[in-house]
């Protein structure tokens, strides 16, 4: 669970930006969109498969 403290002085904009920037550091969203849907074992391999190869090539 991602938390913030806000300080008295604090507007409501950048209480939000800092929790939005702290969600997405946490990878949240993204691990909720990801388990949105069953995935079975093949799709799983083959998402993790895909990615490997997109690091290969940006690595190389």
């Amino acid at each position: 669970m991602s938390e913030i403290v806000v300080n008295p002085g604090d507007s409501f904009e950048l209480a939000l930006k800092r929790f939005n920037r702290k969600v997405q550091n946490a990878g949240i969203l993204s691990e909720a969109r990801r388990r949105r849907y069953h995935e079975s074992a093949q799709d799983r391999r083959k998402r993790k498969s895909e990615a490997q190869q997109r690091r290969r090539r940006r690595s190389s």
